[in-house]
């Protein structure tokens, strides 16, 4: 049963609504309040902790397998060049301008017009859940991570973002490290002291050049870039401390554990983690969702940017209308035909998963 018209059509609208409303990161509950008007016009019962918002499938059966429709509402804030107003949702032939369209605005309607599709399909053979998460642009704590633990136990996830609906089925993690070095300090003119500067250099060279030994398939080595680095108070003086900034992103072959415990065992500096949370994630080939997308002639690849799958313990495919490459740009912009072309890809690879489910459930002798 092909999804209707109307529905698409009301997916669009709504998606030029989020356009024309500011949701940054920790600043959501506008665009909250234009997604529970949505569903409430749609008769489906929306739940919020938070920003987040979420729904579940009108038949919920106990022993089925629980998918997660999910993608987020907030943006990042509009960065300078922009030549019209990130906020005014415009159309110029078949693009879609405004902040958010690309990232993730398409994939949030496009999945949440999936799960009203299927809300009162008696049929399926597993349940349904969609999540409009929060925070996602930086990995907030009162994102996803805050709101799984409402939806229940979830088996497999479609996270949408901007792949061209193409299948990322491996995602690197995330570590930050703050690093700093401790010198003497001293007057410039007399070369007194000890430049931190120059005992920072040291370790941002073995940053700069150190290779892991495993090397991921799929996401091929961890790379280590130093994006930030201050130090020095006035030019005559030698600078007792030097802070450096590492952005680490790491496969599924270390954990951000072992990748910080190696650097703290090599380097002088003191090294100190923002955080443990953000893993490699991802979702084995020979999972049905991955196979049964394959069988439909999409690709797979490993992808170099973050999302809302790092935080997920479960399986989770990365896959959306758009390009990752406009992302967080200049006018931003989304194709109208990639939005229904979206639309129709996960709505076909759902009932193509509906026999396979169905099955599996035949023979555990599950109803």
């Amino acid at each position: 049963m092909s999804i209707k018209t109307a529905l698409i059509s009301d997916a669009i609208a709504l998606l030029k609504k989020l356009i024309s409303t500011p949701s940054f990161s920790r600043e959501e509950e506008h665009t909250a309040t234009l997604i529970q008007a949505f569903f409430k016009q749609k008769g489906i019962p929306l739940h919020q902790h938070h920003n987040n918002l979420f729904a579940f499938s009108k038949f919920q059966k106990e022993g089925m397998p629980t998918f997660l429709l999910n993608s987020h509402h907030d943006t990042v804030k509009p960065v300078n060049g922009w030549q019209r107003n990130p906020f005014d949702p415009i159309i110029k032939g078949d693009q879609l301008f405004g902040l958010g369209s690309n990232d993730a605005g398409a994939s949030l309607v496009a999945l949440m017009a999936v799960f009203i599709h299927f809300y009162e399909y008696k049929a399926l053979p597993f349940n349904l859940v969609f999540l409009a998460s929060a925070e996602e642009e930086i990995s907030g704590k009162n994102g996803v991570e805050a709101v799984l633990p409402k939806l229940g136990k979830i088996d497999v996830a479609i996270v949408g973002e901007p792949t061209q609906m193409q299948m990322a089925i491996a995602e690197k993690g995330l570590l930050v490290i703050d690093g700093v070095v401790k010198g003497k300090a001293g007057h410039a003119a007399r070369n007194e002291g000890e430049n931190a500067i120059y005992k920072a250099l040291q370790d941002i060279q073995f940053l700069q050049n150190v290779v892991f030994d495993k090397s991921s398939p799929l996401l091929g080595k961890v790379n280590i870039a130093i994006t930030q680095i201050n130090a020095g108070t006035q030019h005559n003086v030698v600078p007792d401390e030097c802070h450096f900034v590492v952005d680490i992103r790491t496969t599924e072959q270390y954990t951000n554990q072992e990748v910080f415990q190696f650097l703290q065992k090599n380097t002088r500096s003191e090294l100190k983690a923002r955080s443990f949370r953000l893993n490699s994630s991802g979702i084995p080939l020979a999972h049905p969702l991955v196979q049964t997308g394959k069988a439909m002639g999409l690709s797979t690849y490993g992808s170099a940017t973050l999302s809302d799958q790092a935080l997920m313990s479960f399986p989770s495919l990365k896959m959306g209308p758009g390009n990752s490459n406009r992302s967080h740009t200049a006018d931003e912009y989304i194709y109208l035909k990639e939005i229904k072309e979206g639309i129709h890809i996960y709505h076909q690879l759902i009932e193509k998963l509906i026999p396979i489910y169905q099955n599996k459930l035949a023979v555990k002798g599950i109803n």
